[in-house]
């Protein structure tokens, strides 16, 4: 008979980091949990854990509009392609550096990856099979520092791209004669989000200090359109393509595609890079001008997350106290505020039909759904969260009963069934102090020394009560008592640590021994 195991579903975590997405039919939440991802369903109170797993920590989930695809990228960079479907990994890549955001445009043909300061555009993974699912179509160049977030118009036309260097860029899907690129201003702070409005190139810009900027366009996505130079161009590309075709035929080469490579050895595709000078003024082309600046600096500190549903018009932003704000927009009107939280707010996601608000707090492992209209969770849990800071063996182990690391992570204190607590450096593995208990306080009460008259070799008599043991079928068992050869029996109990911790401060040390605590000052002289 077969007999093997397969996982099944991880319990005790909701929530480590990344961004937080909702299902098409919005009654799911898709979390990322260190380097897997859980479905709850919300409607059938349920949980499933992805049988997908990546080698760091989920930092980036991207799903398809469709909702039968995600692409999970981890900490270095590595991105699964995932069928939701069946549940099965379809392709692996890797990016070659850590990736902050994947969005895919809303028709599913494309999809946008933020790397550092570059912008990815790749072809999405259609239906059929494909030998590579991650052809990259074009690179854009424009931001000084790193991106962070994008946000694409409803026609799949243009994505907008927030940087850390207060700016954000505009850049077209397709080379249109009237757009390219377009930079915007006017923050003093890390752009933490950026928004479309419905079927417009109006847009909004938040950034981490609590402003809010509010872009009106004068051009219409109808408005955009491909142009004489645009058929020049593409003329051009196919020319170039058919030459190079009837080359690889005369030659008999298997290819002689020449591919420009980047500095992490990944094709660039079509490179577009802009600079911080808008383009020249041409007829139609997208105008961007300030409109309002609204500002929130100074009530809940600063903004780290933000969520905009484009049907309602509302604005949800978090901020680091564990707070959010509901606003209707273009007005700005404040629909509700709440604090769910005493730590920073890291990702926020709204469900298609705008009534569910997610919120991911990173510090504490939370996962909340708030339903803004009836002011109620929906779901609210919280796992472990933190570094694991000690760790205990079986008693009857050969090494170690206790380990406990430092505050600072350095140190590492030590204790096992020997009389020595040991003192380790971990950078440099070398032992640093090293102390001997002298006495066991557990087994001879308040009395420094033994008297060895009542030591017997089960123990010291002096621990047991007198008449204690007078009644029929009454066992005493001491501490350190061992049974079998009288060889082996040791007439003193044995003293054992069996907990050792370090103090927030690192200054002391607490060590615990049975049924008595020491406390050792450390000195760094």
């Amino acid at each position: 008979m077969k007999f093997s195991y397969k996982f099944s579903n991880l319990l005790g975590a909701v929530y480590r980091h990344g961004n937080l997405s909702f299902s098409k039919d919005g009654n799911s939440v898709i979390s990322p949990v260190g380097n897997r991802v859980s479905v709850f369903d919300l409607k059938n109170n349920k949980s499933e854990t992805l049988p997908v797993s990546t080698n760091k920590n989920i930092t980036s989930v991207g799903l398809s509009p469709d909702g039968n695809l995600a692409i999970l990228v981890d900490e270095d960079g590595a991105a699964v392609l995932v069928s939701l479907l069946t549940r099965a990994v379809l392709y692996h890549h890797h990016f070659h550096k850590p990736v902050h955001s994947v969005s895919f445009s809303p028709d599913g043909r494309k999809f946008v990856v933020t790397k550092e300061n570059v912008v990815l555009m790749y072809h999405a993974p259609g239906k059929n099979r494909e030998f590579n699912a991650f052809v990259l179509d074009k690179s854009y160049y424009g931001p000084y520092d790193e991106t962070t977030c994008i946000d694409w118009t409803d026609d799949s036309k243009c994505f907008a791209v927030g940087s850390k260097d207060m700016s954000t860029w505009i850049f077209g899907a397709e080379r249109w004669a009237n757009l390219i690129y377009y930079s915007l201003g006017g923050h003093r702070d890390i752009i933490v989000g950026c928004f479309f409005e419905k079927d417009s190139l109006d847009l909004y810009t938040v950034s981490q200090d609590g402003t809010l900027c509010v872009w009106e366009s004068d051009a219409e996505l109808e408005d955009l359109r491909k142009g004489s130079r645009y058929l020049e161009r593409k003329k051009m590309e196919e020319e170039r393509k058919r030459r190079a075709e009837e080359e690889a035929h005369d030659d008999n080469e298997e290819d002689c595609d020449i591919v420009e490579l980047g500095e992490d050895g990944e094709p660039r595709g079509e490179v577009i890079k802009g600079s911080a000078d808008s383009p020249q003024e041409v007829e139609g082309i997208k105008n961007v001008r300030f409109k309002h600046f609204f500002s929130t600096e100074g009530i809940c500190g600063n903004l780290t997350a933000a969520a905009f549903h484009k049907d309602m018009h509302i604005l949800v932003t978090g901020f680091a106290s564990g707070a959010f704000h509901l606003h209707e927009l273009p007005e700005f009107n404040l629909i509700h505020s709440l604090s769910i939280s005493d730590q920073r707010i890291s990702a926020i996601a709204m469900n298609p039909t705008g009534d569910w608000i997610g919120f991911g707090c990173s510090g504490l492992g939370q996962l909340l759904v708030w339903e803004w209209q009836s002011e109620s969770y929906v779901f609210k849990q919280q796992g472990h969260f933190n570094n694991m800071a000690s760790l205990a063996y079986s008693p009857d182990g050969q090494a170690f009963t206790s380990l406990c690391y430092s505050a600072d992570g350095e140190s590492l204190l030590a204790g096992g069934r020997s009389k020595f607590v040991c003192i380790y450096n971990i950078k440099e593995q070398i032992l640093m102090k090293k102390f001997e208990i002298s006495c066991n306080m557990s087994l001879d009460a308040m009395e420094e020394f033994l008297d060895r008259r009542k030591m017997t070799e089960f123990g010291s008599l002096a621990l047991v009560d007198e008449g204690a043991g007078d009644g029929d079928g009454v066992h005493l068992t001491l501490p350190g008592v061992k049974r079998g050869d009288m060889s082996s029996r040791h007439f003193k109990p044995e003293i054992r640590v069996t907990s050792l911790r370090f103090s927030p401060t690192g200054n002391n040390s607490v060590k615990l021994i049975l049924y008595t605590y020491y406390i050792y000052v450390l000195h760094t002289e």
